[in-house]
């Protein structure tokens, strides 16, 4: 059975905050990068338990998508009684650690 994906607000920003940083809107490469990403989210609607638990908080998993260096991670969270995947936010892999504030 498949899961709704939902993509809160905070996620939605870190999506057009990414498609500027990487000029999508200039570059062929760099947009068909980010269509990547954004197939693989859509993805999780079939296996949202994939992906690993993420480290700072095991009620949340991760996952991750492109090449090093260049490795983004996607945070979210699988609802199973609602059938649901909450995508919380996307940040480059390289990045310090998760904090609470980073989910609002």
């Amino acid at each position: 059975m498949a899961y709704l994906v939902n993509i809160t607000f905070r996620a939605e920003r870190d999506f057009v905050s990414l498609y500027h940083e990487i000029h999508a809107g200039e570059s062929d490469a760099a947009r068909q990068w980010y269509r990547g990403l954004k197939e693989a989210v859509l993805s999780l609607e079939e296996h949202p338990n994939r992906c690993p638990a993420t480290p700072e908080k095991r009620q949340l998993r991760h996952l991750l998508y492109g090449n090093k260096p260049h490795i983004y991670r996607v945070i979210y969270r699988v609802m199973e009684k609602q059938k649901r995947v909450d995508i919380l936010h996307v940040r480059h892999g390289a990045r310090k650690k998760l904090r609470s504030s980073d989910l609002k």
